[in-house]
């Protein structure tokens, strides 16, 4: 679906037009359109590969979708794979925009998933002019700006997550629940990361040492994005460490609490153990026994495993095992 379609000479807007009319304005000097499409059908990309003279194998890639974050060169063009990171009731959706830059165009491509477009990075570049006028290359910059800028919301969303569960780590039975919570954290910090190291790596392509030409006067602005990515990639990296941290003290408190339920098994099998002897004692039934004939014989057995039985109870009592 076609959202917007505008061509900008000498950094300024010049008019929304028709799709029909893009190959007539990428020809004028210093003029550059910029088209943005969400969904786009086969039929769309065709006629825009058309328009734009798109390379087969990158509009094949965009059409096919699922694609690890990336940047590739096809000549004097370039097809960048960026992913989107949104949260939705505390679950993380991974969506994709794809994004083909030229020296005279830019074409991007959001699937579904993504549900916050560029309307606002459209405005907001429409303010600059003097920034606008770098091109392509200064577009294809804040379109992968404003897509790194929405993943700290995602990041401070995991910390706030993981916060949460320390607090809990130290509540008696929270431990088996807390692990398992510790365990989607961790598959959630992981998709992340998925989206940001690839990115973080491809983004460092255009800044320093051999760039394309399209992105020579505007490398300092992709440097800002890949420190973004570092910085971001940091913080999962400690969100990570602290997950695997709090899984072992998580797992250290439920060895406490299983080794108190045992003491307190060992306790009261010990008292049992002390009623059992004495029982086994005095009911052997041998004929010479004189307990078995002594008219007290049987309160004093009763009061003796008490008085034993309740001994040991506060011995117990006073060590910490009951």
């Amino acid at each position: 679906m076609l959202i917007n379609c505008v061509a900008y000479q000498d950094g300024k807007k010049l008019a929304d037009i028709p799709v029909e009319d893009i190959s007539e304005y990428v020809e004028k000097p210093e003029t550059f359109v910029w088209v943005a499409l969400r969904d786009a059908l086969p039929e769309e990309l065709a006629k825009m590969q058309e328009e734009f003279g798109l390379h087969e194998l990158a509009v094949e890639d965009a059409s096919r979708g699922h694609q690890r974050p990336k940047i590739e060169e096809y000549g004097d063009s370039l097809f960048v794979v960026v992913k989107t990171i949104e949260c939705h009731e505390g679950e993380v959706a991974v969506g994709e925009v794809d994004i083909f830059v030229g020296q005279n165009y830019v074409l991007s491509s959001r699937d579904g998933q993504s549900q916050q477009g560029f309307l606002g990075v459209r405005a907001r570049a429409e303010k600059e002019p003097h920034m606008l006028r770098l091109g392509p290359a200064f577009v294809l910059y804040a379109l992968m700006d404003a897509v790194v800028d929405r993943y700290f919301p995602v990041l401070d969303m995991l910390e706030t997550e993981l916060e949460k569960i320390e607090e809990m780590i130290f509540t008696q039975g929270r431990q088996r629940d807390n692990i398992q919570r510790l365990y989607e954290l961790k598959g959630k910090v992981t998709l992340v990361r998925h989206v940001v190291s690839p990115l973080m790596e491809a983004v460092g392509r255009l800044h320093g040492g051999r760039v394309p030409s399209m992105c020579q006067d505007t490398q300092e602005y992709f440097r800002d994005v890949h420190d973004h990515l570092h910085r971001i990639s940091s913080s999962l990296d400690g969100i990570r460490d602290t997950i695997a941290t709090a899984m072992q003290v998580n797992l250290s408190m439920v060895a406490i609490e299983e080794s108190e339920v045992n003491k307190r098994l060992a306790a009261w099998a010990a008292i049992f153990a002390i009623v059992t002897a004495f029982a086994g004692l005095w009911g052997m039934n041998f004929k010479y026994m004189p307990e078995l004939d002594w008219k007290y014989g049987y309160p004093m057995a009763v009061g003796v495993m008490v008085a034993v039985c309740l001994y040991l109870h506060r011995r117990f009592k006073k060590s910490g095992w009951l």
